[in-house]
């Protein structure tokens, strides 16, 4: 009759390293490296710098809470009106391009670029720059909710 065994060969060798095969054996595919990409941060490291040098260290997260407006710029705006208004996107009334950002799915103007046309933009948010350019060229900004 056998006593019962105390504590299983893997509780016993937890945080041994080698696990009772000594520093060479039971790696993998018979050499002293192992297999595949075993040992990547020890040896094989010129490989690791190489080829894959974003395998080790923090690469940062991306925040949920960041909420990603849909932009546009007046310039880019200025120059898509007539194609807007082909398109039936914008409308001529008198003098003004009538265009609503929302319908195209664009939350935010901003002011890079030039304007030269008349604008009457609808826009949820826009830039101080954007609607100082805007009304320099005798345009209106309607701020919609």
């Amino acid at each position: 009759m056998e006593m019962p065994q105390r504590f299983r060969k893997v509780r016993k060798h937890r945080g041994s390293r080698s696990h009772g095969w000594g520093v060479r054996q039971h790696k993998g595919k018979g050499s002293h490296g192992g297999f595949g990409r075993a040992q990547g941060h020890k040896g094989k490291w010129t490989y690791t710098v190489k080829y894959e040098p974003d395998r080790y260290g923090k690469h940062g997260f991306k925040s949920h809470t960041n909420v990603e407006l849909a932009t546009i710029n007046v310039g880019e705006l200025d120059e898509l009106a007539n194609r807007l208004l082909a398109e039936g996107n914008a409308v001529k009334d008198d003098k003004f391009y009538v265009i609503d950002l929302a319908k195209l799915n664009i939350e935010k103007l901003l002011g890079s670029g030039n304007v030269k046309h008349q604008l009457k933009v609808k826009v949820k948010v826009h830039s101080q720059l954007a609607a100082k350019k805007i009304e320099d060229a005798k345009g209106i900004i309607i701020q919609i909710e």
